[in-house]
């Protein structure tokens, strides 16, 4: 039996990830899409549409933003992807490339900011649902006379969920 020594290039090499969106080609984008603009403003006609390509990486940022750590627990998730586009599709025009060549960064923290304006207004939401429950002395929508015995334990179980919560 013959042992051949063990080689590093017969091994392949991972390849290399490639990210998620392409910084170079979505600033050549938004600049040709900035070139539209100028020219749809000179001839008097509406602003174009945003190309699809632009979009796409605006919903690529946002959906991956939105599994970081500090975001991938929140019901509302949906809600915030979509203010977060909503917020690159409104600001898209301050985008200038001779200040930044790095589009990338720039609506990424466009979607992050919109992101935690979100999670304020929920959290807002939701205490004004407590102080709502709380005012409206909440026993009212716990009606025990139509529970049997197996539900009552439940019934116990919510009630005491929502008396701790008030207390908080």
């Amino acid at each position: 039996m013959i042992i051949m020594p063990f080689s590093y290039t017969t091994m392949a090499r991972p390849k290399k990830s490639e990210h998620y969106v392409n910084n170079k080609d979505f600033l050549a984008a938004l600049e040709q899409y900035a070139i539209d603009i100028e020219r749809a403003k000179e001839r008097g006609n509406p602003k174009p549409q945003i190309p699809r390509y632009i979009g796409e990486c605006f919903l690529k940022i946002a959906n991956h933003l939105s599994y970081k750590p500090n975001f991938v627990n929140y019901m509302f998730k949906d809600d915030m992807i979509c203010d977060g586009i909503e917020n690159c599709v409104r600001y898209i025009h301050n985008f200038n490339p001779e200040k930044s060549k790095n589009p990338f960064a720039y609506f990424t923290q466009i979607i992050y900011y919109a992101f935690l304006r979100r999670i304020q207004q929920e959290k807002k939401q939701l205490e004004i649902k407590n102080k709502i429950l709380e005012k409206t002395n909440f026993d009212e929508v716990f009606d025990s006379n139509d529970l049997d015995a197996m539900n009552y334990s439940e019934y116990n179980s919510i009630k005491d969920a929502v008396h701790s919560k008030l207390r908080n």
